[in-house]
């Protein structure tokens, strides 16, 4: 194996280890609870090619309150469905709409658009 070689193999292995980390061996972060303001749980998500965050973690049986802010025209974020909640609503653009509901299952609960693109994700904990 001339030096060449040994310098392109090397060079290689090196970039597939550091492919590997990236994409399979990140560490996720732990995600905060949501804020709890005069004893309702708040959470404001930005709604703009997917929801930010996409991720809320709320406890069980304390009212919560989840605030979408529409920042783009796209129709599929014209409206978010909560189906285990039995609760959907429409997001004009640019405005805050707010939906209350207070969990009472622990587990994970998905929320949508209408055509199921953007997804989220509410997690009830104790």
């Amino acid at each position: 194996m001339t030096l060449d070689q040994i310098i392109v193999t090397l060079t290689g292995f090196f970039l597939i280890c550091m492919i590997i980390k990236f994409f399979w061996m990140k560490g996720k972060k732990a995600l905060p609870l949501t804020p709890l303001i005069d004893g309702i749980q708040k959470q404001l998500i930005i709604v703009k090619g997917g929801y930010t965050p996409d991720t809320i973690i709320v406890k069980r049986d304390v009212p919560v309150q989840l605030t979408f802010r529409r920042e783009e025209n796209s129709s599929c974020s014209e409206m978010v469905q909560l189906p285990d909640f039995e609760k959907s609503l429409k997001l004009p653009e640019g405005e805050d709409v707010s939906v209350e509901f207070t969990p009472t299952k622990i587990g994970e609960f998905e929320f949508a658009c209408q055509m199921g693109m953007l997804r989220g994700k509410l997690i009830v904990d104790l």
